[in-house]
C-alpha cells in the first residue's frame, strides 16, 4: 500500500499548529519512468494496493482509473502509486485498460488514505465510497440520429407526403433522432427507418450534451442586514485567503444564515473554483434549491441516494471534469473527486444524520474538516444549535465565529411555554392537552397554520396482548414492531421486517386482545381529525414522503396554504420556511431525554429548538407549546428561558468532569455475528486482551442495547482515553492479539455518536 496518511489523531480541533502528514509521498513521483509496475487500489475491503504490470501500449499515471484482473473478475481500480515490489515481474498481471476520464486528484487520494487511517477502515473500503457511481467511467452512450444522405437515391424512391415532410425537416436542420423526426413530421418511426434503409438518410451518432447552465455569481443578492453583511464579508475574505480556516456560522432560526453563506459561494465561484454544500437530509433540499436558483439563476448539481444510475454517472463525470461548479448533497457527496474545490459548507452541522453507522463508520462533518485542512481551503459549519464540539472549538478560537443573534426582517423568536401533563391532562386515550387544543382552535380561527411534532412514526410504537401481556417484537431485532395502521402492517424500523396487522395474539391465541400502546403521528392525526374535522391536515414523515418530488410537493402545499395543520416527525423539524405557520405543538418533549446516551440532552435541545424555529418566521408572532411530564428538566428550562449559552456551559462542565467528548476520546468495538456463542467468545477474548493503563479505560464487553439487529447478535466494548491519546494505534495492537473467525465481524467506531 502506497502511503497511509497521518496516523495522528487531531480530533478535529484544527488550528494553526495542527499536525497533518504533508510530507511528499511516493504518489507524487513520475510513474511513467521504468520499471512499469504500479500499485492499484481496488474498491474492496483490502488493506493495501496490488501491483500490476503496465502494458507498453498504455500511458499510465497517478490517479488513473483502470480496469484490472483479480482472479476471474475484472474490476475498476485507481493507480495509487509505484509498485511495491515483492512479486516477480513475470507473475504480474497486466492492466486491462485506462478509462478516458480525468485522473483522481492527488488531494482526493490523500483524503481517502487519511479517512482510512482515522476510521481504521481498509483503504479499499473507503475507495468504494468514492466510486459509488460505478459506470461513470464509461462515456455516455450515443444515440442514433439521421441526416440527409445520397440525393441520387431520391430518384429511385416514391415520395409520399409523410416522407417529404421528414426530408423537409432535415433540409435546413441538424441531424435528429428518429422518434423526434417522426413526431414532428406527423408520421410513424417506420417512415424514417424506410428512408434510412433506402439510403436517402444516413445515420449519425449524437453524444449527450452536458452543457448545463452554470450558477451566475454576478447576479445581485438580497439586501442584507448589518450583521448579515458583516458575516458575508468575513466569508468572502476567508475564500479570498485560499488557506484552511474553519468558521462556525451560528445564527438563530430565521436569521438568514443561508443568504450569508451564499455570499461565500459567490466568492468561490468568482475565483473559478468548486463548492460543496452538505445537507443532513434530502428533506431539506426542496426550499434550499429554490433559494439557490433564485440567487444564482440556475440549479446546482445534486448528489443523493434518490438519483437514478444515469444521473449519478453524469454528475460524477461533471464533478471530475470540473463542470459541476456547486454540488449539494448528502454525506457521500464528500467523496466525489473535486479537481478544484475552494469551499465546503456543512448546513445543520450538529445533525446526527452526518454520522454513517454502517460499512465505513465516519462523521461527514469531521471528515469534511479534514478534507478542508488537507486541501488548504475554508470550511463553514452552519447551525442554529451548534454541536458542543463546534461551539467549544469556536470558544477556544480554533474556529472562527460569525454570530447572527436576531431573526431577519424584524421577525421575533416565538414565545415558548411548557404544558405540565401531570396537571393539564389530556382526556383518556387522547394525547393533546386542553391548553394545546385551545391554542390550535385560536390559530385556525385566525386563518393561520399549525404544526404538531412527534418524533415517532406510525400509529403506535408498541402492540401488546391484554390477555397474556405478550408484546409483538421483531424476530430479527431487539425492537418492538411499530403499528402502521394506514398501511395495515406492523413494521420493524431497523430491518424493515413487516407483517400484516394481527387479529389473534400469536402467544395465547386470544382474539381481539391486541391493543396499541402509546402514540405515533398517525394516532395524533386520528385525534386531530376528531377534534378539527374541517381542518386540512397532512402527515410529513419519511414513510409518507418518498423522494425529493414528494417533499417539494408537500412544501408547496404548505406554502400555498392548502394545509392548515402539519403533523410529522423530524423530517419537518428544520430548514423549512412557512410564513403563515404560527403555532408549534410538541406532543412529547420528554422523548429522547432518557437512556445512557451522553449526548441525549444536547440532541433533544437541538431538535426541539429546531422544531420551535418553524413558528413565527414572518410578520406574525409565533407560539410553541411543549408537552412534558418533566417541566423542571434543564433542557426544557433552557428552551423556555432562551438561555442557550448557560445550557451549553452546563453540558460542557458535565462532560469535562467525566472526561467525555469533546474533552476526552471514545472508541467503540462492535462485535457481531449470527451465532451468539461465537460472538460472546470473541467479545470475551477482546475483553481479556484489552489495553489498560492509568489513563485508558475499557468498558465491556456487554450486550448492545439492540443485542440482536438484522439477525446478528451484538456485543460492545468501549475504550475511553484522554484527549491527547491517539487511540488508533492502541486499537490496532488490541485487535492484533485476538483471532477473529470469519463468521464474526468486529467494527471500529472512532468517536461514536450512537451507543445502540
Amino acid at each position: 500500500m502506497a502511503g497511509q496518511g497521518s496516523s495522528s489523531t487531531p480530533g478535529f480541533d484544527f488550528g494553526p499548529d495542527s499536525d497533518f502528514d504533508d510530507a511528499p509521498s511516493s504518489r507524487d513521483l513520475d510513474l511513467r519512468a521504468p520499471p512499469r509496475r504500479v500499485a492499484v487500489l481496488l474498491p474492496l475491503p483490502l488493506p493495501e494496493a496490488y501491483d500490476y504490470k503496465v502494458p507498453a501500449s498504455l500511458d499510465i499515471g497517478p490517479g488513473d482509473y483502470v480496469e484490472v484482473p483479480l482472479g476471474p473478475r475484472h474490476l475498476l481500480g485507481v493507480v495509487w502509486g509505484p509498485g511495491a515490489g515483492g512479486v516477480a515481474d513475470g507473475k504480474l498481471r497486466p492492466i486491462g485498460q485506462r478509462f478516458d476520464v480525468p485522473p483522481m486528484p492527488e488531494i482526493h487520494r490523500r483524503f481517502i488514505d487519511w479517512v482510512a487511517a482515522y476510521t481504521m477502515a481498509p483503504p479499499g473500503a473507503v475507495l468504494r465510497m468514492a466510486l459509488s457511481a460505478i459506470g461513470g467511467m464509461e462515456p455516455p452512450k450515443p444515440t442514433t440520429a439521421y441526416q440527409l444522405g445520397d440525393p441520387a437515391r431520391l430518384a429511385e424512391l416514391r415520395l409520399t407526403p409523410a416522407r417529404r415532410r421528414v426530408l423537409d425537416l432535415l433540409a435546413d436542420g441538424p441531424p435528429r433522432p428518429p422518434a423526434e423526426l417522426a413526431l414532428d413530421a406527423g408520421c410513424g418511426v417506420g417512415v424514417v427507418r424506410g428512408l434510412a434503409d433506402a439510403g436517402v438518410l444516413e445515420p449519425v451518432l449524437l453524444y449527450p450534451s452536458r452543457d448545463l447552465p452554470k450558477p451566475d455569481w454576478t447576479l445581485p443578492g438580497p439586501n442584507l442586514s448589518g450583521e448579515q453583511a458583516s458575516g458575508a464579508a468575513t466569508l468572502r475574505a476567508r475564500v479570498a485567503d485560499a488557506v484552511f480556516s474553519a468558521t462556525l456560522l451560528d445564527g438563530v432560526t430565521g436569521s438568514g444564515k443561508t443568504e450569508v453563506y451564499f455570499e461565500g459561494i459567490a466568492a468561490a465561484l468568482e475565483a473559478g473554483g468548486q463548492v460543496l454544500v452538505l445537507l443532513p437530509e434530502i428533506a431539506l433540499s426542496a426550499q434550499w434549491l429554490e433559494r439557490f436558483a433564485a440567487r444564482f439563476g440556475s440549479a446546482p448539481h445534486q448528489w443523493h441516494s434518490d438519483l437514478s444510475g444515469a444521473q449519478r454517472r453524469a454528475t460524477w463525470r461533471d464533478v471530475a471534469t470540473g463542470a459541476a461548479r456547486v454540488v449539494v448533497g448528502a454525506r457521500s457527496a464528500l467523496f466525489l473527486p473535486y479537481p478544484d474545490l475552494r469551499l465546503i459548507l456543512i448546513d445543520e452541522e450538529h445533525d446526527p444524520s452526518f454520522k454513517q453507522e454502517d460499512g465505513v463508520i465516519y462523521n461527514a462533518r469531521d471528515m469534511a474538516v479534514a478534507r478542508a485542512h488537507l486541501g488548504g481551503i475554508p470550511i463553514v459549519l452552519v447551525s442554529a444549535t451548534p454541536s458542543l464540539e463546534s461551539a467549544i472549538n469556536a470558544e477556544a478560537h480554533r474556529y472562527g465565529k460569525i454570530d447572527l443573534p436576531a431573526r431577519h426582517g424584524g421577525a421575533t423568536m416565538p414565545e415558548m411555554k411548557l404544558i405540565d401533563l401531570r396537571v393539564d391532562r389530556p382526556p383518556r386515550n387522547r394525547w393533546l392537552a386542553p391548553t394545546l387544543v385551545t391554542a390550535l382552535t385560536e390559530t385556525f380561527a385566525e386563518g393561520e397554520q399549525a404544526m404538531l411534532f412527534l418524533n415517532r412514526r406510525g400509529y403506535a410504537p408498541l402492540t401488546l396482548c391484554r390477555n397474556c401481556g405478550h408484546r409483538l417484537q421483531c424476530p430479527n431485532c431487539t425492537a418492538w414492531l411499530v403499528e402502521h395502521r394506514l398501511a395495515g402492517k406492523l413494521q420493524c424500523h431497523h430491518c424493515d421486517f413487516t407483517v400484516r396487522l394481527l387479529d389473534v395474539c400469536p402467544s395465547c391465541g386470544a382474539e381481539g386482545s391486541l391493543t396499541a400502546c402509546g402514540p405515533g403521528v398517525e394516532r395524533i392525526a386520528e385525534e386531530v381529525a376528531h377534534l378539527f374535522p374541517d381542518q386540512r391536515t397532512a402527515l410529513m414523515t419519511s414513510d409518507s414522503l418518498i423522494g425529493p418530488h414528494a417533499i417539494r410537493e408537500m412544501v408547496r402545499r404548505v406554502q400555498d396554504h392548502e394545509i392548515d395543520l402539519l403533523i410529522g416527525t423530524q423530517v419537518m423539524a428544520k430548514g423549512h420556511h412557512f410564513p403563515m405557520l404560527t403555532l408549534v405543538g410538541v406532543v412529547d418533549s420528554d422523548l429522547g431525554l432518557g437512556g445512557g446516551d451522553l449526548r441525549a440532552a444536547e440532541r433533544t435541545y437541538q431538535l426541539l429548538q429546531q422544531v420551535a424555529g418553524r413558528a413565527g418566521r414572518a410578520e406574525r408572532a409565533g407560539r410553541v407549546f411543549l408537552q412534558t411530564y418533566m417541566p423542571e428538566h434543564p433542557v426544557l428550562q433552557a428552551l423556555v428561558s432562551g438561555d442557550r449559552d448557560s445550557f451549553y456551559e452546563r453540558e460542557a462542565e458535565e462532560r469535562h468532569h467525566h472526561a467525555m467528548p469533546p474533552f476526552g476520546r471514545l472508541a467503540a468495538l462492535i462485535v457481531s455475528g449470527e451465532e451468539e456463542g461465537t460472538v460472546d467468545a470473541v467479545a470475551r477474548a477482546l475483553g481479556r486482551s484489552a489495553p489498560r493503563s492509568e489513563t485508558v479505560q475499557i468498558l465491556g464487553p456487554a450486550p448492545a442495547p439492540y443485542a440482536l439487529l438484522r439477525g446478528r447478535h451484538r456485543r460492545r466494548l468501549l475504550l475511553k482515553a484522554p484527549r491527547a491519546v491517539s487511540v488508533q494505534p492502541l486499537i490496532a495492537d488490541w485487535l492484533s492479539r485476538v483471532e477473529v473467525p470469519g463468521s464474526v465481524r468486529v467494527q471500529v467506531d472512532i468517536d461514536p455518536y450512537s451507543f445502540l
